[in-house]
């Protein structure tokens, strides 16, 4: 409801069939939807016409409109629960969405708890699932209490779809009612050893982890156990590797077999999995040379995909890894000068922030004559990023003030917004005064 709340009421023209396209909630008001939720009432109900009207409730629920207690509960709550006598699936679907956004207090979840319950058991899977979900948003404690022998025999249910929504459930409640969903440990545990379900698996290895992150010691025996016999879900495995990387950083001395699964990761079949072992093993403390490598090895390769995503994922990573370990990744300074002229242009602003702290003074004019024909490609923000990267530069071989300090006069001349001029500016007077051979070109630079 959210997503169509965000939807501008913007009219615009299709220039092919000249029609006009208007908002489909232009003009649709509080008082005008709660006069035509009276078709609740109809003796017989016109599914069509009853989810028209939900869809608008939502979009206004979602557009922060706030409803009285009276016109939630006598204008739309009350009429809307006779439509559970439809068999309508897409008609029950929007019911329980409109339920979930009205939150009804403690008397209106009495009346339809019932009939929640009672779809938590159907054949219906849809019923089951998206009952589960509502039950656990309006329920109390001790209505929870009454439910939760259902909401376990769900968290082991045969069916995906019927699972995964009373971990989700669970992950919730976590918040306000911990202490009942401490007790669902052993069905939860069942849920994460079954590889038949992958979704599930990644549900579970949450709420686990929701479960025991205040307990240090439980979290290391969960992640200990678990670093054994990786899940088969690509998801959970990448969970798992976030869980790893928290207890290696809490705890440095960890088991050995913590930094092993890490590099068996970086072996993964999947992209996502891979990445995440990298990016863990780098941010590790205190990683060792021979370790990083691994990772740099990984992350390289990522560079030349046909992927965008894995391409950005992978210069920014590396992007973080210059920042301490500069050496480390020259190795992809080739690979990282073809994606000067990326399509992307956040993906090219990472690769030249990235040469310009890994880059040798040899390559430093040659860097400038590349980025010069960039600059006018990019964003304001982006240029941002580069003039901080050469101001990094600058610092690190002073003997190239004068190039460096050149490339910044140019570019203050060139067409800019505040941010990158005032960037400019200051990177000149911090060089100005850091480095005692830049004063003269600075002075010209600055004029």
């Amino acid at each position: 409801s959210k997503s169509i709340a965000s939807m501008p009421p913007v009219e615009k023209k299709d220039e092919d069939e000249g029609v006009e396209q208007v908002h489909p909630f232009k003009g649709v008001d509080k008082a005008h939807v709660i006069q035509e939720a009276r078709i609740f009432n109809d003796t017989q109900v016109d599914a069509t016409k009853c989810i028209n009207v939900m869809t608008k409730l939502l979009y206004l629920l979602g557009k922060g409109d706030n409803f009285s207690s009276k016109e939630s509960t006598e204008s739309i709550f009350f009429p809307m629960t006779k439509l559970f006598q439809s068999k309508d699936e897409k008609l029950r679907r929007m019911m329980y969405l409109v339920i979930k956004e009205l939150k009804p207090d403690s008397d209106c979840v009495i009346i339809v708890t019932s009939t929640l319950t009672k779809d938590m058991n159907a054949t219906n899977d849809l019923y089951r699932a998206n009952a589960i979900r509502v039950l656990c948003t309006i329920t109390d404690t001790a209505m929870l209490t009454a439910i939760e022998r259902y909401l376990k025999q769900a968290i082991v249910d045969k069916q995906p779809l019927v699972s995964s929504a009373a971990l989700v459930a669970g992950m919730k409640l976590m918040r306000t009612n911990g202490e009942v969903v401490k007790r669902w440990v052993n069905e939860i545990n069942q849920a994460a050893s079954d590889k038949s379900a992958q979704m599930v698996q990644y549900h579970a290895l949450a709420l686990l982890h929701a479960i025991k992150r205040t307990d240090r010691l439980a979290l290391s025996k969960l992640v200990a156990s678990l670093v054994r016999a990786p899940p088969k879900s690509p998801l959970a495995h990448c969970l798992l590797v976030r869980y790893t990387a928290a207890v290696m950083g809490d705890a440095p001395a960890a088991d050995r077999a913590h930094y092993d699964f890490l590099e068996a990761s970086l072996r993964s079949r999947s992209d996502m999995v891979i990445f995440e072992a990298a990016r863990a093993i780098c941010q590790l403390p205190g990683v060792a040379q021979k370790e990083l490598n691994a990772a740099v090895a990984v992350l390289q390769l990522f560079l030349s995909s046909p992927k965008p995503v894995l391409r950005f994922a992978a210069v920014r990573a590396l992007n973080r890894v210059a920042m301490a370990f500069p050496m480390t990744v020259t190795s992809c300074n080739v690979d990282l000068e073809n994606m000067i002229g990326d399509g992307n242009r956040s993906i090219a602003t990472l690769a030249i922030t990235t040469l310009l702290k890994t880059g040798s003074e040899a390559s430093v004019d040659r860097l400038m004559k590349q980025i010069a024909g960039f600059m006018a490609d990019i964003a304001d923000e982006f240029k941002v990023i580069v003039v901080d990267a050469i101001r990094a530069l600058c610092l690190k071989y002073p003997q190239k003030n004068t190039v460096l300090l050149t490339f910044l006069a140019n570019a203050l001349r060139e067409e800019g917004g505040f941010e990158f001029k005032r960037a400019i500016v200051d990177t000149i007077l911090s060089l100005i005064q850091q480095i005692p051979e830049a004063v003269e070109q600075g002075i010209v630079c600055a004029h």
